[in-house]
């Protein structure tokens, strides 16, 4: 889920012409190390806090249904996480570091979420909002000043972006839905030696299973119709 919202990060900022411009995005740490490397203007996403949402944590499982309908596994609910990142411009002059900032800021705060068209792998699948907050008042994560001491680094202008993103729940496979009913024979034989049919218990109309009974291959009936939040039966 991580690489995930960094890429639809990256896509976001693309969106504002940075990298067409020649400007880099990367999410390395800022240390003194990294920073000397730099040979081209840079904006950079470093994440420094993961928390959990414990508010939103649910209980239950959701049922996973293949393109027939069928339930083919049930899915935990998702866990929700804060990501919280620390995002700062490099350049040559401290004026282009500001006019890369404030391109950065106008385009992060122009967004609450970050778009579906960006999002891939599990939050793409799990078709749940991903909220987006940019310099945020409360933000609840170490301040910037901590990170720079950690990192060994000079303080600098920079934003802090707290993006909340689910992480999926661990899906367990189903076992595929009961379309037979029980099976009975009876000791009787027929005149000429041979086995009676059998009979199926509750169901009317059906033919003899054979000799393979429960094992033997059988037609799968169409799932149900499910019935959406809301809807009332008539």
């Amino acid at each position: 889920m991580i690489h995930e919202v960094d890429e639809a990060l990256r896509g976001l900022l693309g969106e504002s012409g940075l990298e067409a411009s020649g400007v880099e995005v990367a999410f390395d740490a800022p240390t003194r190390d990294w920073a000397a490397r730099r040979n081209a203007p840079t904006v950079c996403l470093f994440l420094y806090d993961i928390r959990e949402d414990a508010t939103r944590r649910g209980s239950g499982a959701g049922e996973v249904h293949d393109a027939e309908g069928h339930v083919v596994a049930r899915r935990a609910p998702p866990r929700w996480f804060e990501l919280t990142y620390l995002v700062t411009a490099w350049a040559s002059r401290p004026q282009d570091e500001h006019r890369l900032l404030s391109q950065v800021l106008a385009t992060l705060v122009a967004a609450d979420t970050l778009p579906a068209r960006l999002l891939t792998g599990t939050l793409a699948e799990l078709g749940l909002t991903v909220a987006l907050d940019t310099a945020g008042a409360t933000l609840n994560a170490p301040a910037a000043a901590d990170v720079w001491s950690a990192l060994g680094g000079e303080l600098k202008a920079s934003l802090g972006v707290r993006v909340r993103a689910p992480l999926a729940g661990v899906s367990r496979a189903a076992a595929p839905p009961v379309t037979e009913g029980l099976v009975i024979r009876s000791a009787a034989r027929q005149p000429d030696g041979a086995p009676a049919p059998g009979r199926r218990l509750r169901y009317e109309g059906v033919s003899d299973p054979g000799p393979d009974g429960f094992a033997g291959r059988r037609e799968r009936r169409p799932a149900p119709a499910r019935r959406r939040r809301g809807d009332r039966q008539p």
